[in-house]
């Protein structure tokens, strides 16, 4: 991008389409932009620039606020926030450029600061979803301050807008969105909405408070399923038989009857074959995982082949490994966010995970605005089984997979 189409903000170059979302931005508000766009960024040049009143060209502030940013834990304990304020002379725990006090801590502390007020927060990722301590807290904390949420998937139905509703003032609490826009199904065992009433409304009070980041996209990337072999014998018997073929036990509930079936489907050797042919073509990979039995699978094969790889999960934070050929071995829950890479192209999905956004975070670790590649690759390893596409069917429509629904249908 030429000189001439970015603007110069202290230390840092922002692009156009930063400049029109921090023109846009205002209190209370959803920054919604993929994952590696540059939100946090536009976040803190936001709060300098138009709740500061920092000059264009340079950190002189009309007025100072303190900054709170509320991140995941990994992105505070990784110090990603600690980069970014540097930038632009924010550093939290000591004098900086600004005089600006700041503090990063991750949503499971979010407590901590119930009774802060008259400071600016920055809250990363929508997790303030639901009736819980996160969201009733988030709910307090945005009607004594101001703030804005970063999100790159804001929501996937309407309730998990209620928070962001309540604290901009939309609504009194909980119960009078839902008496007023929730119906739910009174033949089902768990709350099961059966539709939304005055929606036109619900759109119109979303579109007041979101700006949509919409940057040049780097590069440009496919999605390619590649399928694999399964038991159906074993599959089919489970089916029929509700037995945990591993535990020779009675399947209890709808949780271990999903679990045993994506056992079957997920250590099936085809899947360690169809990514042995995908590293043939991609000598440099991620490979996402759910479970540690695909761990075990994942590195037994990379033993054999004589491939280099390292770990990031719950027991392992190895670097990433070096050189022309190798894999990075991810547990979802551990790395699905909060760290970039850049030496590779390519990201295989062993198997999927339940979660939409998690899918979506996930596939932002390889896509940032720094890459150097042209096109990226994505392929999402699964089978022609039933939970494969129910599981498949629900990130399609950006929802999370529902275990007692699927073991419902399945009766």
């Amino acid at each position: 991008m030429a000189a001439a189409q970015v603007k110069q903000f202290g230390n840092v170059l922002l692009f156009p389409y930063q400049v029109e979302a921090i023109e846009s931005l205002s209190n209370g508000s959803l920054l919604v932009a993929g994952v590696g766009s540059g939100k946090s960024i536009t976040a803190l040049a936001y709060f300098l620039l138009k709740v500061c009143g920092a000059e264009s060209n340079g950190i002189k502030l009309k007025k100072r606020l303190p900054l709170y940013i509320i991140t995941t834990a990994r992105k505070r304990d990784t110090y990603e926030w600690n980069e970014e304020c540097a930038k632009l002379g924010l550093r939290p725990g000591v004098q900086n450029l600004t005089d600006i006090s700041v503090v990063i801590d991750s949503w499971n502390n979010i407590k901590r600061y119930a009774d802060v007020t008259n400071a600016f927060f920055i809250f990363d990722e929508h997790k303030a979803i639901g009736s819980g301590v996160w969201a009733k807290t988030f709910v307090k904390i945005a009607r004594k301050n101001r703030w804005i949420v970063l999100t790159a998937t804001p929501g996937d139905t309407w309730l998990d807008y209620i928070s962001v509703f309540l604290a901009n003032g939309f609504y009194k609490n909980r119960t009078e969105f839902l008496r007023e826009h929730v119906v739910f199904s009174r033949y089902t065992a768990y709350p099961k909405v059966e539709r939304y009433l005055n929606v036109s409304k619900l759109i119109r009070l979303r579109e007041s408070i979101t700006t949509t980041m919409i940057g040049r996209k780097p590069v440009d990337f496919t999605h390619t399923n590649i399928l694999s072999d399964y038991n159906r014998e074993d599959y089919n018997f489970v089916e029929k038989n509700r037995w945990n073929i591993f535990d020779e036990t009675p399947i209890q509930n709808a949780s271990e009857y999903a679990r045993v079936l994506r056992k079957i489907v997920n250590s099936d050797e085809s899947k360690c074959d169809r990514v042995l042919e995908l590293l043939s073509k991609h000598k440099k990979a991620l490979i996402f995982y759910n479970f540690n039995y695909e761990l075990e699978m994942l590195r037994s094969m990379c033993e054999s082949n004589h491939i280099l790889y390292g770990e990031l999960n719950g027991y392992h934070h190895d670097t990433l490994p070096d050189g022309d050929s190798w894999v990075y071995l991810i547990q979802y829950i551990s790395g699905a966010e909060g760290w970039e890479c850049i030496k590779t192209d390519t990201t295989i999905f062993f198997s999927p995970n339940y979660s939409y956004k998690t899918m979506v975070q996930s596939a932002g670790r390889i896509n940032r605005l720094n890459t150097p590649y042209e096109k990226l690759y994505y392929y999402h390893l699964m089978t022609d089984s039933s939970i494969d596409r129910h599981i498949q069917r629900a990130i399609d429509r950006k929802e999370l997979f529902n275990e007692n629904t699927f073991f419902e249908e399945r009766v």
